[in-house]
């Protein structure tokens, strides 16, 4: 058993060799965090604990969702789940011996392969933690390989204060700002940003759809003006809409971070999947893990981890990230739920986040009081909806199993609605809920 606990007499040499009596001696935690009391939670028999559990679920409400906002749920086929719950997948164990994960390696560089084809650009990793992660390391990028001086990343102001915080997190340490352009009508405003820009930008950033649901519509203006003062311009977006989209290299990006959760997995609330992507020229400057395709001793195409001299396992301190590990088995289900679609299927996927929405606005806007969507512009999965009183809009939608949001948007707030495959055949659900609780709150 490798997992077999030390015996008393070696764990009191080894205690002995760092010159220490107890192993709480051997951490340092501050009196204000350390818990040093009962749990008071009395032991069960597994039957027992699932029967209560059990109990404890029951209580949560039946909803249906219409919410949305970087949480989005797509039908995963089961032969996602059979195929990756398989022993030889499930782990979280990093795959540095080639020799025995040919397998898992291959369906990384899929992934892989998978985020080139959709974004355009030359090189892409094999996962980072989520969309927000995958932002701070574009920025950290954008430090390191902009030539003139630069010590500012320029964001729409729309960014979810999610993403923003986990951003100043990630800026925080090497002293780069961040600040805001504005956006009208819920799209960038480009001749705004002409003012907001100057030579002390490495990095522009601009999502689509972006986070009113709106598919942006002048990103190659954005690009031009990055260009132009010598900024990398990095896109968000996700792994459903890059399907059919332009890839946004074809529009000037440098970097593409952004969303692969949309695929593989269910609406998890927290756990997530990032993508990133950059030209090549940021080839060795790209964080986390590479898997790349080469050749056995016996001349047959095989899978490794390459240029791991980049990472911290290696270089420490100096390494170009200091994420340790990645999302590497959700990519694979990334990758699984891709294949299993194809690219017609994928297509498909994405059009119905397109048709659904654009069918939802439309009946809700012939409800009386009600106006869809706030913002033209073609929109993808949500939008933005206007009506008296979201927020007692939302607790009667609540109260009839409707499950909705509110957005703050231009110091206006608004229903937020999101449509996918999922949930489109309830939309009846939602408009029942809006004519019966909308119109009279």
């Amino acid at each position: 058993m490798p997992y077999a606990t030390h015996p008393d007499d070696e764990r009191a040499a080894m205690l002995d060799a760092v010159g220490v009596g107890d192993p709480d001696e051997l951490f340092d935690i501050p009196d204000s965090v350390r818990f040093d009391g009962d749990y008071g939670i009395d032991a069960h028999s597994e039957r027992a604990a699932r029967s209560a559990v059990e109990g404890i679920l029951d209580e949560s409400a039946d909803m249906t969702e219409f919410l949305g906002g970087g949480h989005y749920d797509h039908y995963v086929p089961s032969v996602v789940d059979h195929l990756s719950l398989r022993s030889e997948f499930l782990t979280s164990y990093t795959q540095y011996q080639p020799e025995v994960t040919q397998g898992f390696l291959q369906a990384l560089f899929e992934f892989q392969s998978l985020v080139v084809e959709l974004t355009g650009l030359g090189v892409a990793n094999c996962s980072m933690y989520d969309r927000a992660t995958a932002l701070g390391e574009a920025a950290l990028l954008a430090d390191r390989v902009r030539a003139a001086d630069g010590d500012r990343v320029l964001v729409p102001d729309s960014l979810p204060d999610r993403i923003r915080s986990v951003l100043d997190n990630y800026t925080d340490g090497p002293d780069i700002g961040v600040d805001t352009y504005p956006t009208h009508a819920g799209t960038v405003d480009v001749d705004a940003l002409v003012d907001c820009i100057d030579g002390d930008v490495s990095m522009v950033y601009a999502a689509t759809p972006n986070a009113r649901g709106l598919l942006e519509p002048d990103l190659s203006a954005v690009g031009d003006i990055a260009d132009d003062h010598d900024a990398l311009f990095c896109v968000g977006s996700d792994a459903v809409a890059l399907s059919l989209l332009e890839p946004p290299e074809s529009y000037g990006a440098d970097v593409v971070v952004g969303d692969a959760s949309v695929l593989g997995l269910p609406t998890t609330y927290g756990m997530g999947l990032g993508l990133f992507a950059c030209r090549e020229d940021f080839l060795r400057q790209v964080p986390g893990r590479l898997v790349g395709a080469a050749e056995d001793a016996a001349g047959n195409r095989a899978y490794t981890l390459t240029l791991q001299t980049r990472e911290q396992h290696i270089r420490r301190e100096r390494a170009t990230s200091n994420i340790c590990t990645n999302q590497a088995w959700l990519a694979l289900r990334a990758a699984m739920h891709a294949a299993w679609l194809g690219p017609d299927g994928l297509v498909d996927l994405a059009e119905t986040c397109v048709t659904g929405i654009a069918d939802a606005c439309e009946r809700i806007d012939a409800l009386d009081g009600f106006a869809a969507p706030v913002y033209d512009g073609h929109h993808f999965r949500e939008a933005l909806v206007d009506c008296p009183d979201p927020a007692a809009v939302v607790d009667a939608c609540r109260d009839a199993g409707v499950a909705l949001r509110t957005v703050t948007d231009d110091g206006e707030t608004y229903l937020a609605v999101c449509v996918t495959d999922t949930n489109h055949e309830q939309v009846d659900e939602l408009v029942d809920a809006l004519a019966s609780h909308g119109g009279g709150v």
